[in-house]
């Protein structure tokens, strides 16, 4: 269960990767003006924070707070690995999956969006990893932080494979040729972002800004007319630094990184962003990348298949296909940003 609250938004960071900069409104007027709310809670084992644009109305806002719990709520229930009873999960747990499984249109969108990104990445990105995540101590069966063999890792990479999964539109299905663990943790969190982005739309708010752990969606404006500021924070795990400020209309935004998230064995350091082609965690020079794209949930899937990648492959990829993308390379004395020409117009100077 979520717990949602909601006050006048203060002009202040939030610690998260891509910090939210929002701007205290200033001035007054007899004539009651739009504000900026914020809406917060709990979710997916992080948090929300969303911002929206209206008039003074408790009472909208607190429907809006209970819609906005609900969608969460139903985006966790169908997608979520850590839920024995979601959608998901009864499906990774099915005996049979070479026959068709119904599935949800939510979930199937989702699927879709998946087996797009893992063929334009040629498998950097790949919903059936789990098994390998899981092996490193990074997925729900919460195993020991160690270092699994070469014949372990071995056994677990011949049951992974995205191109063993087989989607139906109508009615919406899925079935597998192989049994296969579907783990949706690297674009579900997206899905969810654009999941509130549509109810805050279906409800008529015309400016909005969704964040879930850092992955970000905006619509419209401020009330002073000014486009979203967001930062994209320095890859650096003890501390939260800026490193860019970029400007938002009505895109989405996210980012994936190996600075958080990792654990530490025989004085080696393990990321929890596992390549799906080597079974083994990232280990480049590639501290974070920010994309932005048309949703979240695309933002989202193509990070994380950018950050598999590597910085040099990746920014060739996103250059062919002019995709907004900003990298933060390690050097040996600190780090370097680099961005896509794509990128260069988001960005403030």
């Amino acid at each position: 269960m979520t717990s949602c609250m909601f006050r006048p938004a203060r002009a202040s960071a939030i610690s998260i990767i891509v910090m939210l900069m929002v701007a205290t409104l200033a001035g007054c007027s007899f004539k009651e003006e739009p504000k900026i709310w914020e809406l917060s809670g709990p979710i997916f084992g992080t948090s929300y924070h969303i911002n929206v644009v209206l008039n003074d109305d408790p009472q909208r806002l607190e429907n809006l707070g209970q819609g906005i719990e609900e969608v969460l709520r139903s985006v966790d229930a169908s997608m979520s690995t850590w839920r024995d009873d979601s959608e998901l999960s009864l499906f990774n747990s099915a005996e049979d999956q070479s026959q068709w499984h119904e599935v949800s249109p939510e979930l199937l969108e989702v699927l879709t969006a998946a087996d797009g990104i893992s063929r334009f990445s040629e498998g950097a990105f790949d919903i059936t990893v789990g098994p390998v995540v899981n092996l490193w101590g990074f997925g729900p069966e919460a195993r020991p932080e160690v270092v699994p063999s070469a014949d372990e890792l071995a056994r677990r990479l011949e049951l992974i494979g995205y191109q063993n999964i087989e989607l139906q539109e109508t009615p919406p299905a899925v079935r597998t040729t192989s049994h296969q663990y579907l783990d949706l943790s690297a674009i579900a969190k997206g899905y969810g972002v654009d999941a509130v982005a549509r109810y805050l739309d279906r409800a008529g708010i015309g400016a909005f800004l969704v964040e879930i752990g850092g992955e970000i969606r905006v619509k419209g404006r401020k009330p002073n007319g000014e486009a979203w500021r967001l930062a994209i924070e320095e890859p650096v795990s003890n501390d939260r630094q800026v490193n860019r400020v970029v400007v938002l209309d009505n895109h989405g935004l996210a980012t994936s990184g190996d600075y958080r998230n990792y654990f530490e064995a025989d004085g080696q350091r393990f990321s929890h962003t596992i390549d799906p082609l080597t079974g083994k965690p990232i280990s480049h020079n590639l501290a974070s990348v920010t994309v932005i794209a048309e949703n979240c949930m695309l933002a989202d899937g193509i990070a994380t298949a950018f950050n598999v990648m590597g910085y040099e492959k990746a920014r060739a990829l996103a250059i062919r296909d002019n995709i907004p993308a900003y990298f933060i390379v390690r050097t040996g004395e600190g780090f370097e940003s680099h961005y896509t020409p794509a990128f260069s117009s988001y960005l403030v100077e």
